[in-house]
């Protein structure tokens, strides 16, 4: 309770200063989730105490340990489809649990990589850079959350003191063949409501948690808010005007269908009408796609580093990543192949009690929540 009331004076006060005639426009600009947050353990994703705390026997454990002793190829952050950022995880939470040394030390070998060879611009079979956000977004986050798991800053201070300079860079450099002014981590979160852009946003997000940088926090997380529906808090997202058909209401476009939306009367509240209009417009049943799991990879690693960091993310929209899921299930397309750590994460934010597979395959940017998530 006591370190409750200052958050609550704070709120009442700025409540009290701020000018009642704030118009919905205006409020866009007036975010304040940083008066509100709950102090969170130490950690970007799990704290020290935390890994310690986790079993090392049964299938989940199994598998970390079968990944961390897989040799990993040298890191890619311009290839999308890569590996080696999950089993850097994996080396990383051996570390941790066990205190294995060649675990960590491959880690900081994988973040000297990052750091000073510039993969994301490594060329394709074409003679062209082949990195986009999309790589970036997916690899970059699982990099960072590793690098934090075995406290880089403390055990490698001088490449800690680079790769910091590297994440900065990399959360506003152009990373694309066309050199799109737009294709940047930052730009990416702002302007695409689809996979490209949660994904984006789990990076945004960890560069932002581990730089210390609240202002750029606080930016992501009204960003990611605006994604999950509430269009007051964020709404500058640039979606498809060719297909609007899976919107509730194409005037007013939102990434996630809000509570009670019914469209030819089937119900459609949770889906996400940018990733299902890439199987078609709008017909029952939904023309089959992976693409909304896709999104949600990067919108479930949003919301937990947000809640970690003391965002409410999860609550956030009426349980609009709940809601997300639901819908899923509802038309028959279940987690499944490098979707299924989802679940695990969904179970432990929500109590809810989804089957899900044991061990889990891990996903494009993270992984091993059946070992972490699942007590």
């Amino acid at each position: 309770m006591k370190q409750t009331i200052p958050y609550l004076f704070l709120l009442l006060l700025t409540l009290l200063l701020l000018p009642s005639s704030l118009s919905a426009q205006q409020n866009n600009h007036v975010y304040l989730p940083l008066l509100v947050k709950v102090r969170q353990p130490a950690g970007l994703w799990l704290s020290r105490s935390e890994i310690m705390a986790l079993p090392t026997s049964g299938p989940a454990w199994e598998q970390v340990k079968e990944e961390a002793g897989r040799t990993a190829v040298k890191p890619d952050l311009s290839n999308q489809d890569e590996e080696t950022n999950v089993i850097i995880l994996a080396k990383a939470l051996v570390h941790a649990r066990t205190g294995n040394t060649t675990s960590r030390d491959q880690v900081v070998e994988a973040i000297r990589v990052i750091t000073y060879e510039n993969t994301e611009d490594n060329l394709g079979s074409d003679g062209l850079p082949q990195g986009r956000p999309l790589s970036v977004g997916r690899k970059l986050v699982t990099y960072i959350i590793a690098a934090d798991v075995i406290n880089l800053p403390s055990y490698r201070p001088d490449l800690d003191t680079d790769f910091r300079a590297k994440l900065r860079e990399l959360l506003t450099k152009v990373v694309d063949a066309d050199q799109d002014p737009d294709d940047t981590i930052q730009r990416t979160h702002e302007r695409r409501p689809n996979n490209w852009g949660t994904h984006a946003g789990a990076t945004r997000i960890a560069i932002a948690l581990y730089l210390n940088d609240t202002a750029e926090l606080d930016r992501a997380a009204q960003v990611f808010h605006g994604w999950l529906g509430d269009r007051t808090a964020y709404a500058d997202f640039r979606f498809s005007q060719s297909d609007t058909s899976w919107q509730c209401d194409p005037d007013n476009p939102v990434a996630i269908n809000p509570v009670g939306c019914v469209k030819e009367g089937h119900a459609i509240g949770g889906a996400l009408p940018e990733e299902m209009r890439r199987g078609g417009s709008f017909t029952w049943p939904p023309t089959d796609t992976n693409y909304p799991w896709e999104a949600l990879q990067g919108a479930m690693v949003q919301a937990q580093l947000l809640h970690r960091a003391g965002y409410p993310a999860w609550e956030w929209e009426d349980r609009a990543l709940l809601r997300a899921v639901q819908f899923l299930y509802q038309i028959g397309w279940p987690a499944a192949a490098d979707d299924e750590w989802q679940l695990w994460l969904l179970n432990h934010a929500y109590g809810t009690n989804f089957a899900a597979e044991l061990p889990a395959n891990t996903g494009k940017n993270m992984g091993f929540t059946d070992w972490t998530h699942g007590g």
